[in-house]
């Protein structure tokens, strides 16, 4: 476990899956909780540890959708958490993320990852 999710996991509201997996629920919403199978609408903002921005729905004004079984493992967990209309914050250590291989320009090999969510709909 990096230093910054040691340091994370220490503070108040954060909970720690087995995997790894450091959540925190900024909103509990009310709706379904998804399954890993289904399809899901959210917004979301991407960043690293230092919290610069890789990636946000939020930025270019519109709602994403994709299959849960489709996206990085942390996504794929910390989804299922969820109910329609939540808006949880997740921590993803570098397992749960891209791992060794990093991906594009920011996100490094073994980097970390921290984002917003809101589950908007399930379809």
């Amino acid at each position: 476990m990096s230093d910054f999710l040691k340091e994370n996991s220490k503070k108040d509201g954060i909970t720690v899956t087995d995997s790894g997996l450091q959540y925190k629920i900024l909103l509990e919403g009310s709706g379904m909780q998804p399954a890993a199978t289904d399809t899901v609408t959210v917004h979301y903002e991407g960043t690293l540890p230092d919290g610069s921005v890789f990636d946000s729905s939020y930025a270019r004004g519109e709602e994403i959708s994709f299959g849960l079984n489709q996206v990085i493992a942390g996504w794929t967990e910390g989804l299922q958490l969820m109910k329609e209309g939540s808006k949880y914050k997740f921590f993803i250590p570098s397992k749960l993320g891209y791992g060794e291989r990093g991906a594009g320009g920011m996100i490094g090999p073994h980097q970390d990852l921290v984002f917003k969510v809101e589950l908007i709909r399930i379809s």
